[in-house]
Order: structure tokens, then sequence, then C-alpha cells
């Protein structure tokens, strides 16, 4: 039986602009010059992170709510990764509509006490998405109150849209856009109004490789399933899509491509040092995908929507700190020792000379595979990068101690 539910129209999305108007940021869409530079393509920034509740979920959410308030009843429901959740939370707060909310156990602490802030009731149920959308629509039932999808609806789904509306008016003559995927409600929407902007614009969308059935779809004939493993870009870990954003996906998004955990970190981590924004996984996808393969934008004038900056801050801290490996600026370095007086205090005077800042030591006597007459000297340095890392090994070797990345070699070369 088909759904009788009519696709999501552009005059819809021009309808939710105006509902819209003086009730959300209008957020900047920025060149970066850096990135731009780095990567050899014209880069632009859309900053939904600069939303009150600091995701593009906002607009979906309020014009629901905006579009529905006759006949909302006793309040709304809304199960939701956390954006979702905080936009429905905080508007029907400010509307006076009262608001429940279905999340996953996984769900970034910071999302959980941002949406108990703004006064919805909050059930934290299911490993992921659909185990808190089955226990969602039964508590609706129960409850009597009316469910929000977080993607498949219309007045969602036209929300949504509206983020396009301001990037071309910002960048008319931008030629791409970038769109990270979870259920498809957002690329829809902006695929919706770019379209019927500018009907040659490409859109493009990005998936986590763990979640990644738009693009199984696309370019595989029998796609997998979602892992249902743990992504950093937990906003965007959707197994599949609704209805509607299925056929808006395969209507007007030209392609789809995936990025991997570490390529996702590496963007956060880029975001931050370079453009000096915090980004959450699922907007830093986009930017995964231009530094994956900038090779397919070459020439183009790109948009990406950095998504949301609700990023769990346990999370951000082991982030950083992995790229701070990646990029040679913390390392570790294994030294083996005469185990006499005196040696430490050498190669610390020559790590010292070289400019390098000792951050731990450790000794390691009875596991290290050495000599019983040495220790193996562990010490974790903050670096400007890896020239200065071989340097160091060098002056060590020089000087007469085997020096080795352990991650590199598990014993003394």
């Amino acid at each position: 039986m088909t759904d009788p539910t009519p696709l999501p129209q552009f005059t819809d999305v021009e309808a939710a602009a105006k509902r819209l108007e003086g009730q959300i940021v209008r957020t900047p869409c920025t060149k970066s010059y850096t990135l731009s530079s780095r990567l050899g393509v014209e880069t632009y920034l859309k900053l939904e992170n600069f939303q009150f509740t600091a995701s593009f979920k906002e607009r979906g959410a309020l014009n629901f709510l905006l579009a529905n308030r006759e006949r909302l009843g006793r309040g709304v429901l809304a199960m939701s990764a956390g954006n979702h959740a905080q936009a429905l939370a905080y508007h029907g707060q400010r509307m006076g509509i009262p608001t429940t909310v279905v999340m996953p156990r996984f769900t970034p602490n910071t999302k959980v006490e941002s949406t108990r802030v703004f006064g919805a009731k909050v059930h934290l149920e299911g490993e992921d998405l659909e185990a808190a959308r089955i226990y969602a629509e039964a508590l609706a039932r129960d409850q009597g109150l009316t469910m929000v999808h977080p993607f498949n609806d219309s007045d969602v789904i036209a929300g949504q849209g509206t983020v396009a509306l301001e990037v071309l008016e910002d960048v008319a003559d931008l030629t791409t856009l970038v769109v990270p995927i979870g259920g498809g409600g957002l690329i829809g929407g902006i695929a919706i109004a770019a379209k019927a902007v500018k009907d040659d614009i490409e859109i493009i969308g990005v998936q986590a490789e763990r979640y990644s059935w738009a693009y199984g779809a696309r370019h595989q004939p029998h796609p997998a399933a979602a892992t249902g493993s743990l992504t950093v870009a937990e906003g965007i870990a959707v197994e599949g899509p609704g209805n509607l954003t299925r056929t808006l996906i395969d209507d007007l998004v030209d392609d789809v491509h995936v990025v991997s955990e570490s390529e996702i970190e590496q963007s956060i981590f880029d975001m931050l040092e370079v453009e000096k924004v915090v980004t959450e996984g699922a907007g830093a996808a986009p930017l995964a995908l231009l530094t994956k393969r900038p090779d397919l934008f070459r020439g183009k004038k790109v948009g990406i929507l950095v998504t949301g900056g609700n990023i769990d801050m346990m999370v951000l801290s082991s982030v950083l700190q992995r790229g701070l490996v990646r990029s040679n600026k913390l390392v570790r370095i294994s030294i083996e020792i005469p185990d006499r007086p005196g040696a430490m205090s050498t190669i610390t005077g020559i790590i010292a000379n070289l400019d390098s800042n000792i951050i731990d030591i450790e000794h390691q006597r009875t596991f290290a595979a050495s000599s019983a007459r040495a220790t193996v000297v562990e010490i974790l340095l903050q670096m400007r990068g890896e020239e200065q890392t071989m340097s160091v090994i060098q002056a060590l070797d020089a000087a007469g101690y085997r020096a080795w990345t352990p991650d590199a070699s598990a014993s003394p070369p």
C-alpha cells in the first residue's frame, strides 16, 4: 500500500522560511581561506553549530511545531540521538508545549543534560535509534502524544531545507553542496530547495562507513546492513531512511560517499585547529570527504554543512589527543639506557636542547625486552611535528642511546 503522505515541495520550504524568520539564528556562511588553500578547493562553511541549541535541527522541529500547533493535544514526543531532542525541547518550552524525548542509552551526556535543561521528560532506552523508535512509538500511543519524527516528516524536511535558501542567498554562484546523511531529512530538504533555486547545483551526500545505507543503495548491488557499531558521528548513526527521504535522495541527490572514523576524527581536529570551530562528528563528515577526495571538487565552489557542535567533552578530549598523535605533536619515544646513575639526566638534557617538552616519563625494567643491565624509558613529548621527532631520535642515537617510536616497533631495533 502506498503511503499517502505527500513529498514536501519547494513551496513548503518557502512557507517554512517565513514561519522561522526571526525565531532562529540566521547562521553565517563564510569562506575558509585556510581550508581553501590547503585543499585546493574553494570552500565555504555554513555554521549551523551557531544555532541556540548548536544544531540545524531547530529548523525542522520548530517548523513542525508552528505548522501543527492546533493539533498537538497533550504534547509532543521525539526519538533522537540528541540534536532533534534539544531543538524540540527548547522550542516546545518557548511555545508552552510539553515535550517528551526518547534517546538511545549511548547518547553523549552533553546532549542528554541539554535536553533536560529545556524541561523535557527524557527516557534513555535502547542501544540505537531503531530501538529508541520502537519504545517511543509505544509511549506516544500510551500517553496520547504527537510523534515528531526526526527526519521522515514533510514539515521537518521543509524546515531543514531553509538552510539551502540562506546558503544560496549568501553565495549565489555556489556549484556544490556537501551534506551529511543520517536519516536523510537534511539532505532531502536541502536538495528540494537548492535544486529549485539553482537547478544545476550538485548535491553530494556523505555518510560514516559504519552507517552507510545511502551509499550502499547507490553504489552496491547488495548493500550490507549497518554494523550497529559505535561511531564518533552518532548524529548520523541511522540504519536506514524513511519512505520520504529515500525518494528525495534517489531523485535529487547527485552522489553519496563514505568516510572512516579516523577521517571524521581528523576533521573535528582540523575544524578546531584551523577554524577555531567546535563540531560534532556528523558536522565534520563533509570536511572529511573534501580532505579525503579533493580531486572530486577541483575547480568548484563548494559549501559544506557544519551541522552541529554538540560533542561530548570526553569524546572531544579523546579526539584532540588522538589528533595530536596523528600530527606528531604528541609523541612517545622509547629509549634504551644503561641502568646507572646519571643516564636519565643525560637524555633529558639532549631532549631539552632540541626544544622538546617532556610531558611524562615511565621506566620499564622488568617487562622490557632489553638487556638486564639496561632499562627502557618511555617518554611522552610535546613536539612541533614529524621533523622535530626525527631530530630527537637522531640526536639520541648519535649520543649512543637506542631510540625508537614504540608504535612502530615493540622492541629495541
